[in-house]
């Protein structure tokens, strides 16, 4: 059974309320987003393995750590996961960046498939797959499928508020995948929204709504 990291640390969980208020606009909503991918992403590479190297210091040589060549990808679904994109790389600069694009269909609530393009050596690399809201689990199973048809095998879904319903969902269909969220929250509406959420993260952080 995949574990579920709700990340409860303090910032986050202030962050995450400013973010739920209706009043906060574009740019704050943009930035606490990314701050937020920031504070999770440090959780989520908390397992990243070392190696111990020397470093010959202003005073002596000091037998220090540094991370053991993993590779890492961070995968947003767009449009809403490219908010987390910058968080994650502030962190892990050198990270290659693929993106997957699915739209909801408003008649089945179903998601469909509009793009991918992901790093030629995407099957080598442990991959971030980022998306601000994991709701029905449709598309977070979607994308996973498309990781893994690209010969991904390691997997950590990223989001900041999560459902009960969007929870069960991946882990029947992706056992192995780990997700981090910040907060899960009651249930879905008949829309198949969050409740109490944000509402829809895409158009908040792009002010398209």
């Amino acid at each position: 059974m995949a574990d579920l990291h709700i990340i409860n640390h303090p910032l986050v969980q202030h962050k995450i309320s400013l973010l739920r208020d209706k009043n906060t606009g574009t740019k704050e909503f943009r930035e606490l987003v990314s701050e937020i991918a920031m504070l999770i992403c440090y959780e989520a590479t908390r397992d990243l393995p070392l190696k111990e190297i020397e470093i010959e210091t202003p005073v002596a040589v000091a037998r220090t750590k540094i991370i053991s060549g993993r590779k890492l990808a961070v995968v947003p679904i767009l449009r809403a996961g490219l908010g987390m994109v910058d968080g994650v790389t502030s962190l892990v600069p050198a990270a290659k960046i693929g993106h997957i694009g699915l739209f909801r269909d408003p008649d089945t609530k179903t998601p469909v498939q509009y793009y991918a393009k992901l790093p030629d050596d995407i099957s080598e690399r442990d991959v971030i797959l980022a998306d601000p809201m994991l709701a029905t689990g449709h598309s977070a199973n979607s994308a996973i499928k498309i990781l893994r048809e690209h010969g991904v095998k390691n997997i950590k879904f990223m989001c900041v508020i999560c459902s009960p319903e969007g929870i069960a969902a991946v882990r029947e269909a992706n056992p192995d995948v780990e997700i981090y969220a910040g907060v899960m929250d009651e249930k879905l509406n008949e829309d198949k929204y969050i409740v109490p959420g944000v509402g829809d993260a895409g158009d908040r952080i792009f002010g398209t709504k």
